[in-house]
């Protein structure tokens, strides 16, 4: 597991602190869901979505990797 320091403004950093209290979870796991909902997943949940969108468009596995790169960079350029 990696370690991250991100900076917060004080009443955003308040509001996630009391947030994660009032619903007895750890902030970590507030951000990890949040990332998750914004669709930042692991490199294995990728693979999977991947190889089910490759067999739904009966693609070989390289041409739907690089269509999944591809779509990938150009969302992530907006």
């Amino acid at each position: 597991m990696s370690r991250l320091t991100i900076t917060l403004e004080d009443d955003l950093h308040r509001a996630l602190k009391e947030s994660a209290a009032r619903q007895g979870r750890s902030i970590a796991t507030i951000i990890e869901e949040s990332l998750r909902l914004r669709g930042i997943k692991g490199r294995a949940s990728a693979k999977v979505l991947v190889e089910r969108a490759r067999k739904n468009a009966n693609l070989e596995a390289d041409t739907a990797l690089e269509i999944a790169v591809e779509e990938t960079l150009a969302e992530r350029s907006k």
